[in-house]
């Protein structure tokens, strides 16, 4: 009892105890409905005096129009969460809000010249708001102003009134209800920023708008193919073709490929560049469509967070289509670094001449100009002030700066980019003119060769403007950069290269200085790298062991508090304590990577815990020679240096295979054997050789740094040698690592200066390698955080461990001589679970691998419309739980055009206050997730019979989203179960209403 109410206080102190990086934000809520009307006062002045007279002025048809009806209701906008990044940059807070809107708005317009009435009558708006705090001042009120932008484009639905009147007003016909709402949800999307100033003459005020990219993503897009046919003929009876064209997205920022008639493999060819800030954040999204007369079908889409981009650098794959079914979209996908130096601009022209790019030629840099302010400008007629714009022109691209009305020394704080081929030979024209764009108030032009050889390729100065008054002049800032491909080593095949990885045996083009020595491609490590084996240890049981605990000074004799140590390669590890007992059942694992070395031994010791100094109960070892040739033992070991007891121990020698059709079942495997008391079980060993580094930035005063390495997986880490005052160290160190989930775990390596400074840093997926041949990946890798041609050369491979011998096993052994007892009444060996989780019989040992082959013994089964999930249930006899592993699912169905986020939550039933509630992590992004998780419950045996399972699939998409139900439901009655079987079934997912 006492127990039970622990783990109730337990679980509902959780949540007190929990901090997320998600928080709750209900003090701020409650900020926003108590403000909330006079927001909607703000806003009706807004759209009054702002808004309507920029609408009246962009036709000339929409003179008359005017609000008549501004309410925002009752219902404020809800903060659902927010998100504190910090340590990005000390000058700056960031947060991130899930925002969501569901308000009873009511908006009136009206234009009296066509009689038009229309409106606004409810809106929602579900996303995430980023928000930032910069600059931040030491003085009141410390932070300088507000910048608010959607990284990605927000849900918006609005419900409108008149719409249709309103689009046959002239100028208007072509607008649709779903441009004017893609418009809408896009105006605070990136690049656009929403900019707050809070204290007065804020400085840079177009640069905290319109900030420097942090980098280029050039997209190829080359071809699709296997798509789907839309074009029919005689009523369907005839297949035709597809007339495939592409739409791609970043943000705000679109381009429409052309159109190939007649394919469903079409060849694009086509080049484009976007401008990226926030990373990982943005994405890119492509959508295929089918060119029709009437409206366009859909042909499926594909998107990519920028992320993967950047640590990748060059990425060129096949990526599937979603939500078509079918066909497959080649892209190439480079990241440009900007780089502040023009020594490199040279290698980027060579380069560009060597890529066939339509519809523009490649951009060697980009050009951001500050249009900040006008002095002294010229007055339209005497005694008249003008009303001034600006208009930039880089060889046939203008942009336009917004007007300001009825002065002579405007304020423009307008940010522009533009992207140019050839810096050296390019100018930029600048037209300031009267709104009417007729009269002409001061030209300038601009050789962008000046800013190569300013310093930081920047000019932040006052220019004098011609054919302008005599006082007239402009201030801008100027800042350019090169777009350099800082990758190591460019694939330049048609193929589609592996995943991240990059082909160097055809590359044509090294991203590094043409100045630099030549460097190995492929990393050297030694004859022993790789060879390393991985022993696990299987401490089982003792028996007979000594009494320690006397009483009344030696009359009474008591028993032992028994626990072990093993040591095995300079690791060591140490049990739990068994209470009160001479004959103990530890039933644990450890696991330590092996390498052939002589003299190598695995020790255990035995001890009994006491208050005072622990007794020794005896030792005994196995040369781990013996091990590695045997590759399994399985024995009762005699304890030395003590009069009685022996100690029963497993050793398995586990060497890495590199095939990773087999990481499904040995994570199945040890799903199935995991014990109670030890950790999880590694499913595969990771060796990594860190050969050298190149490029390493300078450390102040241009002084090489003295740099190490710190690798981690998970919560291990390892440390390298440190080199001494290089930016071209050579470690040729090798270090490994056991890896749980190789799916979801990755490689951290961050390099360092001797004093802790940063020199960059590489995040490698492990799902890299599982797709990679041999499962090896050896070839120079770009640091992030770092300069320009910052890498480091790296063997990384994957073994998977494979088990030859996890079965089941006696519950004891006798000794010599003994025979082994029969169970009362002559009945049949008992069946129990093992020492290794295992349900098992008294006999020899079977192999759980070959038995999970026939154990499935509904894998034929016909698959439902919601996809099916594979669970094990048993009951464990020995510790008094109710088991069940989740292993998968397959052939989910997506409730929407976005791929779920699935997960299984678990409930025993009946629940009323849902203390037995369980759930799995969440897989991203997938229809056939992978979990292999195991969950016990504590229950007496004939209540575990009375139970039933209930087993949820659900999405865990973003709350505000609309996609609210379960993906489908699993109901197990355990009375009509063998639940002393292990027997891991499929099942057909239910609707909720349903059960199976």
């Amino acid at each position: 009892m006492i127990r039970a109410w622990c783990k109730v206080q337990q679980e509902s102190l959780e949540p007190l105890v929990s901090f997320p990086d998600v928080e709750k934000a209900e003090w701020l809520n409650k900020i926003l409905a108590q403000a909330w009307p006079f927001f909607g006062q703000y806003m009706e002045k807004l759209l009054v005096e702002n808004i309507a007279p920029m609408i009246r002025a962009s036709n000339t048809h929409l003179q008359t129009f005017a609000f008549t009806k501004v309410d925002m209701g009752e219902k404020p906008l809800r903060v659902m969460g927010v998100n504190v990044h910090t340590g990005q940059n000390k000058k700056q807070i960031l947060l991130d809000l899930t925002i969501s809107y569901v308000g009873d708005v009511h908006i009136d317009v009206e234009v009296k010249k066509f009689f038009c009435k229309a409106g606004v009558k409810g809106m929602q708006l579900h996303g995430v708001l980023r928000v930032i705090l910069e600059p931040l001042i030491g003085d009141m009120p410390i932070v300088g102003a507000l910048t608010m932008f959607f990284i990605r484009r927000p849900t918006l639905d609005i419900n409108w009134t008149g719409m249709t009147n309103l689009l046959d007003i002239p100028g208007l016909s072509s607008l649709s209800d779903s441009m004017i709402m893609d418009s809408i949800a896009a105006f605070l999307v990136l690049p656009n920023r929403l900019l707050v100033p809070l204290v007065p003459n804020l400085h840079d005020v177009a640069q905290l708008r319109s900030p420097l990219p942090r980098g280029i993503v050039r997209v190829h897009l080359r071809e699709a193919r296997d798509l789907q046919s839309k074009d029919k003929y005689v009523k369907g009876l005839i297949e035709g073709k597809s007339d495939p064209y592409a739409l791609v997205r970043v943000g705000t920022q679109v381009f429409t490929s052309q159109v190939i008639d007649e394919s469903l493999n079409p060849a694009w060819n086509e080049t484009y560049e976007f401008v990226v800030h926030e990373v990982p954040g943005q994405e890119l999204e492509v959508e295929v469509f089918d060119k029709d007369p009437d409206q366009d079908d859909f042909l499926g889409r594909m998107k990519l967070d920028f992320g993967e981009v950047l640590k990748a650098r060059v990425l060129e794959e096949w990526f599937p289509l979603q939500d078509s079914g079918r066909g497959q979209l080649h892209l190439r996908l480079e990241w440009l670094t900007l780089l502040s130096d023009a020594s490199k601009l040279e290698q980027v022209l060579q380069r560009n001449r060597g890529i066939s790019s339509k519809p523009e030629a490649p951009s060697a840099a980009i050009l951001v100009v500050y249009l900040d302010r006008a002095q002294e400008l010229p007055l339209k007629k005497p005694g008249k002030e003008p009303n001034p714009m600006v208009q930039l022109s880089v060889q046939d691209v203008t942009r336009e700066s917004r007007v300001v009305y009825n002065t002579s020394s405007p304020v423009w704080d307008d940010a522009f980019r533009f992207f140019l081929q050839d810096p050296a030979n390019q100018d930029i024209d600048i037209q300031v003119k009267d709104d009417t764009r007729q009269t002409s108030l001061g030209s300038l032009s601009v050789r962008l060769s000046r800013l190569l050889s300013a310093e930081d390729l920047t000019l932040d100065q006052w220019f004098q403007l011609e054919n302008s008054g005599p006082g007239s002049r402009i201030y801008m800032k100027l800042v350019m950069r090169i777009l350099f491909l800082d990758a190591p080593e460019v694939c330049n095949t048609p193929q589609p290269c592996a995943p991240g990885q990059l082909d160097g045996e055809t590359s044509t083009f090294a991203g590094s200085s043409v100045d630099m020595p030549p460097r190995p491609s492929r990393a050297s490590p030694d004859a022993q790298f790789g060879t390393e084996s991985v022993i696990r240890i299987h401490l089982l049981e003792a028996e007979n062991l000594i009494a320690k605990d006397n009483f009344m000074g030696g009359m009474i004799r008591g028993k032992s508090d028994p626990y072990a140590k093993v040591r095995l390669g300079g690791q060591s590890f140490r049990s739990h304590v068994v209470k009160e007992e001479l004959s103990p059942r530890w039933n644990e694992v450890y696991e330590v990577v092996v390498n052939e070395i002589p003299g190598q031994e695995v020790e255990f010791e035995i001890y009994d815990k006491d208050i005072d100094k622990d007794d020794f109960l005896g030792r005994c070892k196995i040369a781990l020679k013996r091990v590695l040739s045997s590759r399994f033992i399985d024995e009762w070991l005699p304890l030395e240096d003590v009069k009685s007891g022996r100690l029963h121990v497993r050793l398995e020698c586990l060497a890495p295979t590199p095939n990773s059709a087999e990481l499904e079942q040995v994570l199945m495997v040890n799903s199935l054997t995991q014990t109670q008391r030890s950790a999880e079980l590694s499913s595969a060993l990771l060796s990594v050789f860190l050969d050298r580094a190149a490029d390493l930035p300078l450390r102040k005063g241009s002084k090489p740094p003295c740099p190490y390495v710190s690798l981690s997986v998970r919560n291990v880490s390892y440390k390298s040698k440190t080199a001494t005052s290089t930016s071209e160290p050579i470690w040729d160190e090798g270090f490994s690592f056991l890896v749980k989930r190789p799916h979801v775990e990755s490689l951290e390596l961050q390099v360092k200066d001797e004093g802790g400074q940063g020199l960059g840093s590489l995040s490698l997926p492990l799902t890299q390698l599982l797709a990679a041949e041999t499962l090896t990946l050896d070839r120079w890798f770009p640091l992030s955080r770092a300069g320009p041609g910052s890498q480091v050369l790296l063997r990384v491979q994957l073994g998977i461990l494979v088990s030859q011998h996890s079965g089941a096993e006696p519950r004891s052994a006798p000794s010599a001589g003994e025979e082994a007892e029969s169970p009362p009444g002559g009945s049949e060996p008992e069946l129990y679970v093992g020492e290794d989780g295992e349900p098992g019989a008294a006999g020899p040992a079977q192999e759980l691998r070959q038995r999970l082959t026939h154990v499935d013994s509904n894998s034929e089964l016909v698959e439902g419309p919601l996809g099916q999930l594979q669970l094990t249930v048993w009951y464990h006899m020995d510790e008094r739980k109710l088991v069940v592993i989740v292993h998968s699912c397959r052939k989910l169905r997506a409730s929407s055009k976005d791929i779920p986020d699935p997960y299984v939550s678990l409930i025993l039933l009946p629940d009323k206050n849902r203390v037995t509630k369980r759930k799995t992590t969440v897989r991203k992004r997938t229809l056939n997730p992978e979990f292999n998780e195991r969950f016990e419950w504590e229950l007496p045996p004939e209540e575990a019979t009375r139970r039933r399972l209930e087993a949820c699939v659900k999405n865990s998409v973003s709350f505000m989203s609309r996609e609210k139900e379960p993906l489908g439901k699993v109901h197990l009655d355990l009375s009509q179960m063998d639940l002393a079987q292990v027997k891991a079934q499929w099942h057909n997912l239910k609707e909720n209403r349903s059960s199976s």
